[in-house]
């Protein structure tokens, strides 16, 4: 019986030797297997397009107007009338410094005044006695020289003494300390019974206008003379004339600032440690909203580039050299890497100044599976570059 079971053993293995080498056979008879297709990749086309040219800079807001309100007398405080962190007018009395030396100082200035203008008189009413005297030679001419040399002393003595009065005045009115601007005013470094020094250092409260308030950013000096230079050949233009708008965004928030400010000025000085020019816009404040200090991104509308060319980020790649590059399909259907010259970035998007032309095909998808000069799938993609705010609008 075992010797059965050791013959269809032997049967079993043969036939599956047989049936192995029937396979074997079969697939070399059959040659190679079916190379793979084209990869498909998403391709947009190149349009000339009408391109707000915006640049997202970083900033902080300031105070429109700032006055620290300091003594320009000594004494001691009797009274302030604001409130802390209320709003404050232009001509608002905020302190009251004692005034009792001052009035008596004006008083004595004015005493001086009085004395001043008898002797005045005495000598004026002197020196026409001795006109009528010294031609009937009377007196002698050198009499007549000292009382005309008394009365130039005695008008020098009075108008000293209106000059002492004025000032007596003035320091008068100094004790009473008023709002030289209007705006906020915050806490206050003194209370009643405080001595105070003229012009000291330390500010007895500070005032800010906050409507409206200036919001300062910074841009890269290359940045600026690639714009300037823009401008100047014609590829971008002002997007309002005379005006540059500017929109503005706080913290994280995907809103823009309800009120749109406008770029004031440019520094003319490059910041030599940061390679950098500060830019000051103006926005208007009136919910005061906006409070000094804030961290803030602005949105600046530098100019609109008509007829430009746009490609996605996500198309460009960067060759060896750093240097920006696409895959453009042709029409045989096959990709070919080329190099471009971008910009800046224009939303999600370069703006390509050379390389491309309207009406050419690039990959914006599939990147990682092409090969230069591969045969690829090409699919429409959509529309790949955000739209951006036109001139004038958020």
């Amino acid at each position: 019986m075992s010797r059965v079971n050791a013959l269809l053993s032997l049967a079993v293995a043969a036939s599956l030797t047989v049936a192995l080498g029937a396979c074997q056979d079969q697939k070399k008879a059959g040659g190679p297997a079916p190379a793979a297709g084209p990869v498909e990749v998403a391709v947009t086309t190149i349009e000339p397009q009408r391109l707000a040219v915006t640049t997202e800079l970083p900033g902080r807001t300031a105070a429109f107007r700032v006055a620290e309100i300091r003594p320009q007398v000594s004494g001691i405080v009797l009274k302030r009338f604001f409130q802390e962190g209320s709003d404050v007018k232009a001509g608002d009395q905020l302190y009251q410094i004692d005034p009792a030396t001052y009035e008596a100082a004006l008083a004595v200035a004015q005493a001086d005044i009085q004395k001043a203008e008898a002797n005045l008189q005495a000598a004026r009413n002197k020196a026409a006695r001795y006109n009528d005297l010294v031609r009937n030679s009377v007196v002698s001419k050198q009499d007549y020289d000292d009382a005309m040399a008394s009365l130039k002393q005695n008008e020098a003595q009075l108008a000293a003494a209106k000059a002492a009065h004025n000032l007596a005045r003035i320091n008068l009115d100094y004790t009473k300390v008023f709002a030289p601007i209007s705006g906020r005013i915050g806490k206050s470094a003194v209370t009643e019974g405080a001595l105070v020094t003229a012009n000291q250092a330390t500010a007895l409260a500070t005032i800010q206008q906050l409507d409206p308030i200036y919001v300062d950013v910074t841009q890269t000096a290359s940045q600026l003379m690639q714009l300037r230079h823009a401008m100047e050949s014609g590829r971008i233009r002002p997007a309002e004339p005379g005006k540059i708008p500017v929109s503005l965004f706080l913290h994280a928030a995907e809103a823009p600032y309800a009120q749109r400010g406008e770029l004031q000025f440019s520094d003319v000085t490059v910041d030599p440690g940061t390679s950098s020019v500060q830019l000051r816009a103006v926005f208007p404040n009136p919910n005061r909203d906006l409070l000094p200090g804030l961290f803030v991104r602005a949105r600046v509308e530098q100019g609109v580039a008509e007829g430009a060319i746009a490609v996605p980020q996500a198309a460009v790649t960067r060759g060896p050299n750093g240097g920006a590059q696409v895959f453009v399909v042709g029409e045989d259907n096959k990709a070919t890497l080329r190099p471009i010259k971008t910009e800046r970035a224009v939303g999600n998007a370069w703006l390509v100044s050379d390389g491309l032309r309207p009406g050419e095909r690039i990959v914006v998808e599939g990147l990682q599976k092409v090969r230069p000069g591969a045969e690829v799938k090409p699919i429409p993609a959509p529309s790949t570059v955000a739209a951006l705010p036109a001139p004038g609008a958020h």
